[in-house]
């Protein structure tokens, strides 16, 4: 259908904005073959500051769990997603903020990987993070920080971290899906310390070693506890296609 010239116009003032504020992208993005592993990080290290961000070390899983909002468990596909890692950095035009720019990465991985997914619900063994009794031993973050982990050998230290965050973060520590069901809101800065609770000293060598003790660390430090649910309906992505990232 043919518009008069001045409708046109203002159809292209409405909705082309609108179209691109649905699908926000970086200005620059470098994607490279990773480097160097990420000491005390299994899955790389993901860095967000306003308007940059910087994943070093991840696979493609680590990829769209950060830029969805999930747990590894809830990312299904092809070997491609976990066999290969790599340094991505990206760049918006100006400042944005850590959720803009999850949406900008679900568009670069479209773009560059050529993802494809849908999404299905699936039956899964799964963990509740409650309160446990005593009461939480966290510290409200103040106002304007910017939310970071950094892992030791013996240590998780959060800024910032939202419960759901850092449920994301205990169900891919457990490779599990964990819930978070402690009506807890806001931010908070904590130090998850296992010196302890270790039964020496000596650095835990596998993910044994941290399960046996997590329960009396998640109390005896912040107040929580895990407790393990039959299994739910948890909602994951399947990744249906992908492909090596296009050139830089």
């Amino acid at each position: 259908m043919k518009f008069l010239p001045w409708l046109e116009a203002a159809i292209a003032l409405v909705f082309i904005p609108m179209a691109a504020a649905q699908s926000p992208a970086f200005a620059v993005a470098s994607i490279r073959l990773s480097g160097q592993e990420v000491k005390f990080e299994k899955d790389g290290s993901v860095q967000a500051t306003p308007g940059t961000l910087q994943l070093r070390d991840v696979t493609l899983a680590h990829c769209m769990r950060w830029a969805y909002h999930v747990q590894d468990a809830q990312v299904a596909g092809p070997d491609a997603l976990r066999d290969q890692r790599y340094d991505i950095l990206a760049k918006a035009d100006g400042p944005a903020s850590e959720e803009q720019m999850r949406l900008m990465l679900r568009q670069l991985l479209a773009d560059r990987f050529k993802i494809v997914f849908h999404r299905e619900t699936r039956e899964m063994r799964a963990y509740a993070l409650t309160s446990a009794d005593g009461g939480k031993k966290l510290h409200p973050s103040a106002p304007g920080t910017v939310p970071s982990r950094q892992n030791t050998a013996k240590s998780t230290v959060e800024k910032a971290a939202s419960m759901p965050e850092f449920a994301e973060f205990m169900g891919d520590v457990l490779e599990t899906p964990v819930v978070d069901q402690t009506n807890l809101k806001g931010r908070y800065d904590f130090v998850l310390d296992f010196t302890s609770y270790l039964p020496t000293l000596n650095r835990p060598t596998q993910l044994d070693d941290f399960l046996a003790i997590l329960p009396s660390a998640l109390k005896g430090e912040l107040g929580l506890k895990l407790e393990r649910q039959s299994k739910i309906p948890i909602e994951v992505l399947v990744i249906d296609h992908v492909e090596k990232p296009s050139e830089n």
